[in-house]
């Protein structure tokens, strides 16, 4: 099934802020890519429930708070965060 991705002013301000700020913002748009390509498809399925109709979905370095909205195949980024997975080092 495919949705609709809408990204709200606060996470695009989020996305912007980590851009800028990162050593490696290749990485930073690669994640971005491709979290808004796997939400595309099948978004409802997509992510870990957190509460309600909030779920976070992860793509190293970024995670982010969707709300679904199945009945109009919909999906919304509401937050985006920067995260480092487990057993590596931040970069220097």
């Amino acid at each position: 099934m495919k949705y609709t991705v809408l990204w709200t002013p606060t996470a695009e301000r989020d996305l912007a802020e980590i851009w800028l700020q990162s050593p490696d913002r290749e990485a930073i748009r690669s994640a971005a890519d491709t979290l808004d390509s796997l939400l595309h498809v099948d978004a409802h399925l997509r992510g870990e429930s957190r509460y309600e109709s909030l779920c976070i979905l992860l793509a190293a370095p970024l995670g982010i708070d969707i709300e679904v909205d199945q009945d109009n195949r919909t999906v919304w980024v509401l937050r985006v965060w920067r995260y480092e997975r487990r057993g590596t080092t931040p970069p220097q």
